[in-house]
């Protein structure tokens, strides 16, 4: 069983690992400097329209592309480089070497200039949205890029680690692959997590994101193997409702 989860737009620069595991490569990682090189090439005001940030979101990122170039800078591993609300309540930084070792098999991180991103991979820190246009990418968006490279390479993944995908990544995600593909050749198990209102179930986004994080913690911290064993996961409330589950699709509410 592998889990599949979306990057952050955030990121930190404070990391203090000490997991004595083996760190490793990003698989594409040199389609990623030559993505990064043509981001730093451009002018602070270029990236900030480019990206649709401020400024001082602009110049912090130009500074990070020219990290690239330059090899300055740290590296550190995906899992504990992303800082928004998935990877906050997956907590990496209490992992053990073996938990560690198990979540390099069984974890993939979408990344939109890194493809797909193993937890002990070592990236630099970044920032890039999936509907941005490169040259370095053929002209296309980070999204229709991506997806002739990455799908082949997802599918044999999962296949490899039992040929059953846990999806807990945005939906967007989905663009990243031939999504039809990947169904078509591996089994796809979409939690679901939603607080019912007035007895009817709604998504709160907050929640969902929670939920995602402390969903892969569980199965990261014990080893699960089994869908089936999706089942116990109960955190804050959200417990698995068979009624409206199926086989594709297991869904949590909180009352």
């Amino acid at each position: 069983m592998l889990t599949f989860i979306s990057c952050a737009k955030t990121m930190t620069d404070k990391i203090h690992l000490s997991s004595t595991c083996r760190t490793s490569v990003p698989a594409f990682d040199t389609l990623a400097q030559q993505c990064a090189a043509e981001l730093a090439a451009m002018s602070t005001q270029e990236l900030g329209k480019l990206l649709r940030v401020s400024e001082k979101i602009a110049a912090e990122n130009r500074h990070r592309y020219f990290s690239f170039l330059s090899g300055d800078g740290e590296l550190y591993p995906a899992l504990l480089s992303y800082t928004g609300m998935v990877f906050k309540h997956i907590q990496a930084q209490d992992f053990t070497d073996d938990d560690f070792n198990y979540a390099q098999q069984h974890l993939l991180i979408t990344s939109f200039l890194y493809g797909l991103l193993r937890p002990l991979d070592l990236i630099r820190n970044y920032r890039l949205e999936g509907n941005v246009k490169l040259e370095s990418a053929k002209g296309e968006t980070m999204f229709n890029f991506w997806k002739p490279i990455l799908t082949d390479f997802f599918i044999a993944r999962i296949q490899e680690q039992g040929g059953v995908l846990v999806n807990l990544a945005s939906d967007e995600m989905k663009n990243l692959f031939d999504w039809k593909a990947v169904c078509d050749s591996v089994r796809v198990v979409s939690p679901e997590f939603y607080v019912l209102k007035n007895g009817k179930p709604a998504n709160v986004t907050v929640y969902a994101k929670m939920c995602r994080g402390e969903m892969t913690r569980f199965i990261l911290k014990n080893h699960i193997e089994s869908p089936d064993a999706l089942k116990g996961f109960d955190w804050e409330g959200f417990t698995f409702d068979e009624t409206r589950s199926d086989e594709g699709r297991l869904v949590f509410v909180m009352e």
